[in-house]
């Protein structure tokens, strides 16, 4: 059974957890699922602006489900489930496209990594955000101390994560970590995916590739990859590539 569903309308597309239960509690099988979707999204050009919402009220994503990683070993735990959030999480940070996390209920642990790792958030007035690990005896895993470390003030995150206070939506939003509190975070956040939606895909997408260069999300892939499409464009890598096809010497224009 699917738990995070990927859907189209127009040239917005909309990934949503769907864990009610669980307070979308994230499983080895969810992470798999969104990265797949992920994978969906980049290579679909006709898509301007990614949302990701979850099912229900109370809860955004209550972080990893502890029956997912309570039983493995100090390895596994490291090398697997750590590493491999990592992955995932800078995974949906890098998307080209940009994205706006639905924070509809409680963003904890890791549900509150993954709203970090979109560009944008919008809260409902009364779901908060935590680090809760320290009280089942870990520490926040998925960039919790790190990515998140870029986004709020260091005694902000060590109020939740050293003496396990939740900050609520309003003081999120003075902080900046989000974007807007609406009664309503989907319908306030489609209304800012369709004002994407109407600017210039790429000058989007490179804006944002400068943003995280400069902000230091993965600069060196940043950097390489706004020059690569620089001479992408230019009629020397054209030559090159004719040459190198017929075996001949190339002769650079310069342009």
């Amino acid at each position: 059974m699917s738990r995070i569903h990927l859907e189209f309308s127009g040239r917005i597309a909309e990934m949503r957890l769907d864990n009610p239960a669980k307070l979308n509690a994230l499983t080895v099988g969810m992470m798999a699922e969104l990265a797949a979707h992920l994978e969906v999204v980049e290579r679909r050009p006709d898509i301007a602006c990614v949302l990701l919402t979850a099912e229900g009220e109370r809860g955004f994503c209550t972080g990893a489900d502890i029956n997912a990683w309570g039983d493995l070993t100090p390895l596994e735990f490291a090398r697997h489930w750590v590493r491999d959030g990592h992955r995932l999480f800078d995974r949906l940070a890098r998307l080209s496209k940009p994205t706006i996390a639905v924070l509809n209920g409680h963003a904890f642990g890791g549900g509150l990594e993954l709203a970090a790792a979109c560009d944008i958030r919008v809260m409902a007035p009364k779901a908060t955000l935590a680090l809760p690990e320290a009280g089942v005896g870990i520490v926040p895993g998925w960039s919790g101390t790190q990515r998140l470390a870029r986004l709020l003030p260091e005694p902000v995150i060590k109020e939740m994560a050293l003496f396990g206070r939740r900050i609520p939506a309003e003081r999120a939003l003075a902080l900046g970590f989000v974007a807007e509190v609406s009664d309503d975070p989907r319908t306030a956040a489609l209304a800012i995916a369709e004002k994407a939606a109407t600017l210039s895909p790429r000058a989007v997408e490179i804006a944002k590739s400068m943003i995280h260069a400069g902000a230091g999300e993965d600069a060196s892939a940043m950097i390489e990859a706004l020059g690569s499409a620089a001479i992408a464009a230019t009629a020397d890598r054209n030559e090159g590539v004719a040459a190198f096809r017929e075996k001949r010497k190339p002769e650079f224009p310069g342009t």
